[in-house]
Formats: C-alpha cells, structure tokens, sequence
C-alpha cells in the first residue's frame, strides 16, 4: 500500500523544475552577459589596460569551461541543488570580490576564477542536463530551446538593468545589486534537486561507468566534430559580449548603445532559441547548426562593410540574437540523441570546455589584438572564417545513437 503513494510523491512536478530552471538560466546568465557594461568604467578607474580586463574576462570564461564537466559530473553523482548552491557561493564570492579588486590579480581571481567556477556550478548546462532527464525525448529538444532562450531573457533583462544602475549608482554597486541576485539560486535550485535516476536508466545505460561513457563519447566521430565546432560558438559570443559595446563607443557612438545592442541580442536570441529548439525536434540538427555558423559570418561581414550607425548596431544585433544561443539546444540535443540522458551533464560539459577555451581566445586576442593595433579588424575577420569552418564541420555529423543504444526501444 505505501510503496504506490510513494512513488506519486517521488514523480518530479515537470512545470515546476522547468519554471524554476527558467528562472536559473536567467539569473545566472544574467551578470555574466553584461560584464561588458564594466569594461570602460573599472579600467577608468582602475587605470588599466583593455587587454587586463578582457584577460579578466577570458580567463572567467576559460574557467568556466575547464570546471563545466566537473559540475556536470557532481551534478550526476550527487544532484543538482548541491552543485548549484556551490555554485551560487562561489559567484556571488567573485562579484563581491570584484567590488575592492586594486590589482590585475584581484580582477583576474575575481571576475575570472570565481565568477567563472560559479557560473559553471549554477548554468543553464545543469538547467538543461535537468531537464533532459525530465521531460519525454520527444519534447527534450523543444524543453532544451526554452530553458536556452530563459538565459537569453536574463541577457535582455539585465544589460539595461546594468546600463541603467551604473549611470545611477556606479559599477560598484552595481557588482553587490547583481551578487544579491545570484544569491536567490539555491533557493529556485530546490525544485531541480536530484541526479539521473541510476535504477530506471540502467537498462538503457548497460549499468555504463562514467569513464566508459566519457571513452565512448570521445570513440564518436559526431562527439568530435560536435565539440570542435562548439569552439567557434564561444568564439563568436564572449567576443562580442565583452567587446561589442567599447567597439560601439569606438566608433563614435554613446555607451548605451552598446548595453542596448547586448539587450537586443538577449531579445531577440529568445526567439532564435524557441525556433532552434522547435526546429531541432523536426529537421536535422547538424545542418540547422551549419546554417547558423554561416548565418554569422555572413551577418559579422555586412555589419563591418558597412558605417557604423545607430541603425546598423541594431540591425547586426537583431540578427546576431536570433543566431546567437540557437547553437545550445541544437548541441545539446545532439548529446542527448548520441549518448542517451544518463551523463548528459558530463559529456556536454566536455562540448561546453570547447565552446569556452573558443571563448577565452576571443575575449583575449580582442583586447590583445585592439592594444597592439588600435582596432578590432583582425578579431572581427577571424570571426568570419571561423563561422565558415563551422559550418562546414557539423555538416557531416550523424544524427543517430551510438551503437550501444541504437538497438534500444525509444523512450
């Protein structure tokens, strides 16, 4: 009689996880989008260079990507809520931190290891990897695209929130405004704590040992091209991030230009990431994610060919956004048609490191590249042919399980 009761009371409240992981994209998307917002006034007020506080900014990224797969592996051992609260701390640490930093050092460990190892702890990878082992297969693409386009709402939400309380009460408040926020997580965590359920999966996993799955994993073709060309993601996204709105105001353009071009992007990347999720449960996911590669050398060609203008930093914007997280759900939909919902966190944590050592050398060579030359030409160009070569990578990945699944009845 109570073994019934309390497998009902164990079912997980599906609108409830996907609303409070919504919530968590958003918030821990958020801070870390609008990090750009800070570059002009603390290197004013610091007297630094570009390229320290770009490295600042490569290194969080860097970071991010080298603890993603640890986060995904604790999440998957010991649940979501513990690796998120983690997570929560260690952020909200790095953005107090980054209030006092007097030093390159302090920045670096602040806003680069701190805020990096946080936003890998707290992510939308968790969100998603959480979702993954929630919804059915069938809706996990579609689930994947709104829990993508919650991150990009919080990009929306918070590059005008931060543009608007740094011209009010400056950067330093500002960094404690968004560290209360973050400190909300753990509390929405709750609805998401658990890990894959080992005994429902062990049927399909073949009771598979994490080693042998990450082994596996790296054995695939797809897995390999997939992760090359998530580079090129990361690439293109921390650059324009951080450095889009100084290019802005380089080009003779006020600084609110540029929290309104990040705004847009996040904008308009909510309906990028709906269609890319939608899309990706009906048409091939490795040619819609070739098509978005080349959609953004194409888009990063005209916006520099053209002057820089008002009108024409909000059109790039508009069309960067909808190519901009549409990526995610399509790769990590991919994982999860690959190698099945039961390491998801991990394996795309391995995918994720790529898109963010692709990142770290975006955000550093702009600065670099800008101190040594005066301009973000080369960085814009590198852009281009790297969204090219991406195309051309995921052109060729299967779609398809690995062997040891493809012979399994679907969920």
């Amino acid at each position: 009689m109570n073994a019934p009761s309390a497998h009902v009371r164990q079912g997980p409240n599906v609108p409830l996880i996907i609303v409070c992981g919504c919530l968590i994209a958003l918030i821990s998307f958020g801070p870390r989008a609008a990090m750009g917002l800070f570059f002009q006034p603390m290197t004013e007020a610091r007297d630094w260079s570009r390229e320290i506080f770009a490295l600042a900014i490569a290194i969080q990224n860097l970071v991010w990507g080298i603890g993603q797969p640890f986060a995904g592996m604790m999440a998957d051992r010991y649940g979501t809520w513990k690796t998120m609260t983690l997570g929560s701390a260690l952020y909200v640490a790095g953005l107090l931190l980054m209030v006092d930093a007097q030093s390159a050092v302090a920045l670096h460990v602040s806003a680069g290891v701190l805020i990096g190892l946080g936003i890998a702890f707290s992510s939308f990878s968790l969100v998603l990897a959480a979702f993954g082992r929630t919804v059915s297969a069938q809706q996990r693409s579609l689930a994947f695209g709104i829990g993508t386009a919650s991150g990009s709402l919080g990009q929306f939400l918070f590059a005008p929130l931060g543009g608007a309380l740094l011209a009010n009460v400056g950067w330093q408040q500002t960094l404690i405004i968004f560290a209360g926020i973050v400190a909300v997580v753990p509390l929405l965590a709750v609805a998401l704590r658990g890990k894959p359920d080992q005994t429902s999966e062990s049927a399909q996993s073949g009771d598979q040992k994490l080693t042998d799955a990450i082994a596996e994993a790296f054995g695939t073709r797809g897995f390999i091209l997939l992760t090359i060309g998530f580079f090129v993601c990361g690439f293109h996204v921390a650059f324009i991030t951080v450095h889009l709105p100084p290019f802005i105001v380089d080009s003779g353009l006020d600084l609110s230009w540029g929290a309104w071009a990040i705004a847009l992007i996040g904008l308009f990347n909510i309906v990028g990431s709906l269609a890319s999720g939608y899309g990706g449960g009906r048409y091939s996911k490795p040619i819609l994610l070739s098509l978005i590669y080349l959609g953004r050398s194409i888009a990063i060609l005209a916006f520099i060919m053209f002057p820089i203008t008002p009108a024409t930093v909000l059109i790039f914007s508009a069309v960067m956004g909808l190519l901009w997280l549409s990526t995610i759900p399509l790769t990590s939909g991919l994982v999860a048609v690959m190698f099945g919902p039961r390491y998801m966190a991990t394996l795309f944590g391995f995918v994720f490191l790529s898109h963010q050592i692709g990142a770290f050398l975006g955000v550093w060579l702009g600065g670099k590249l800008y101190d040594d030359t005066g301009s973000y030409d080369a960085i814009w160009w590198c852009g281009i042919v790297l969204g090219v070569l991406a195309a051309i990578i995921h052109w060729p990945i299967q779609e398809r399980p690995v062997p040891r699944l493809a012979q399994q009845p679907a969920e």
